[in-house]
């Protein structure tokens, strides 16, 4: 039979109210923390999670909303907040939405209804709408890689726009004119951003802007197998194509290696995030490098202060920057033969 609160209470011979106030996280006398642990450790004790959340109004459990589980961007970086919240004593309920806003409105009163202390998500909706419920009960929301236009929540994400910016103006720095974009669809927040970066290095080079060498759609592998496929068999192709995404990225290398386009001999690309793809493909990518292990951190961070009731007058965004790593993958149209 599992031990219970009276066992300690019997076993030290302190009040209940003492060793409650222990199992609740307060401070008691150091004689008093020493034998309750070691009553703990003699009669095998476990703390009752449900118990102890419907006598504090905590649970110590998370609810993490992401759009996709096979996201490799999205697993890492929850992957980092785990390891984080597991560290302060926080389990998480992790809800894939599918890309689907119904079901992130529906995880979200899953959520709630589980009684989580604080919610991270990585948004599918343009609208903050279904997180009005988590404000009105105000429980915590920290937005990660995501901002939302029509009201400012908790965030921490990238300058997508100068990630962008900086990957093509270094294409324009090496010769190249005809440079493409394979992104995602205008209702994703990243997207959004990344292609205004795109647009803003093409007009301060005063260069044309083909809306051929646009190829929006869904942030997977297969929309950049299509769309570079597609890039390649124009009669006019670019000769460089900037890919705004990790799975984005998977796909147009598959492509690529499968019709036999060698780059940068045949077409010159920049991928987007440093994960294992850079280890495995030759020659290696030009790739922008989004700051994982801090996303992950400050995110953590601001949701663990917003439990513990540090909340600052407004809300907090935090912005960070990504770097460009230099690769083989881009020729130097620059330099004249």
């Amino acid at each position: 039979m599992a031990a219970t609160i009276r066992d300690i209470k019997k076993m030290t011979g302190l009040s209940l109210a003492t060793v409650s106030k222990y199992l609740n996280g307060g401070n008691v006398l150091p004689e008093n923390r020493l034998a309750i642990e070691h009553a703990i450790e003699v009669l095998h004790y476990e703390v009752n999670e449900v118990a102890r959340g419907l006598a504090t109004n905590k649970t110590k459990t998370v609810g993490v909303l992401i759009e996709r589980f096979d996201n490799i961007f999205a697993g890492t970086v929850i992957s980092e907040i785990e390891d984080i919240l597991r560290a302060h004593d926080y389990g998480t309920i992790v809800c894939d939405c599918r890309g689907d806003e119904k079901l992130e409105e529906e995880s979200i009163k899953f959520l709630l209804g589980k009684r989580v202390d604080g919610i991270l998500t990585i948004p599918t909706s343009r609208s903050s709408k279904y997180l009005q419920a988590a404000s009105d009960r105000e429980v915590p929301v920290v937005l990660v890689d995501r901002a939302f236009e029509d009201r400012d929540w908790d965030s921490v994400l990238v300058d997508n726009t100068a990630a962008s910016y900086e990957a093509v103006k270094s294409l324009i720095q090496r010769g190249h004119r005809k440079i493409a974009i394979i992104c995602g669809e205008d209702k994703f927040y990243t997207a959004r951003m990344r292609l205004q970066g795109y647009f803003k290095a093409m007009e301060e080079a005063d260069l044309p802007i083909y809306p051929r060498y646009i190829k929006r759609g869904r942030l997977e592998v297969e929309h950049g197998y299509h769309s570079i496929t597609e890039l390649l068999k124009m009669e006019d192709s670019p000769t460089a194509v900037f890919l705004s995404n990790y799975e984005i990225t998977l796909g147009a290398v598959i492509a690529l290696n499968e019709k036999g386009v060698r780059f940068p001999d045949d077409i010159s690309i920049i991928g987007f995030d440093n994960m294992m793809l850079s280890q495995v493909v030759k020659p290696n990518l030009w790739m922008v490098v989004q700051p994982m292990q801090e996303i992950a951190r400050h995110a953590a961070q601001m949701l663990l202060d917003r439990m513990a009731g540090r909340v600052p007058e407004t809300t907090e965004k935090i912005t960070l920057k990504t770097s460009l790593l230099p690769g083989d993958s881009v020729a130097d149209l620059s330099i004249k033969p």
